[in-house]
């Protein structure tokens, strides 16, 4: 067991899947902190804590959707593993694209792993508890930020 509590970021524009996930991730045994955002903009404001993002913590986790407005996945994915400070960041991509070129393309990027979206509800919250338990309660988190 982890001696904090993981914080998770979740960048994901679909409300619907914002919810399940949420609600998986609240029924967790040690249920981490989750911050979400919209799109890849909005994620690279949070990671380099600009604007309203200023006092948030490094995240443990990244899920990560890769099509979105503004900045899409792919290019945050770049950006996240590009940069010294990001990189050690774990991703998960967490997608409803199964096409292998999308799978090719994000391990190419770095992406510690590519999950597809589950359609049915049930599948679904089975695959975020297992994401949640093995990166928030199974594996060492990075530490702190000094």
């Amino acid at each position: 067991m982890q001696s904090r509590v993981p914080v998770v970021l979740l960048v994901e524009d679909d409300p619907g899947d914002v919810l399940m996930i949420t609600e998986t991730f609240e029924r967790a045994a040690r249920p981490p902190v989750l911050h979400r955002v919209e799109d890849g903009q909005e994620g690279l404001d949070f990671l380099y804590r600009k604007g309203r993002y200023a006092t948030v913590p490094r995240p443990d986790l990244i899920l990560l959707d890769l099509n979105m407005p503004r900045l899409d996945g792919r290019q945050l994915l770049d950006v996240i593993k590009a940069d010294t400070a990001l990189r050690a960041i774990p991703v998960v991509v967490f997608t409803t694209s199964d096409a292998e070129a999308d799978v090719l393309s994000s391990y190419q990027r770095h992406a510690n792993a590519y999950v597809t979206k589950p359609i049915d509800l049930a599948g679904f919250e089975t695959v975020i508890d297992r994401i949640e338990r093995f990166y928030t309660a199974t594996s060492a988190l990075l530490p702190l930020e000094r």
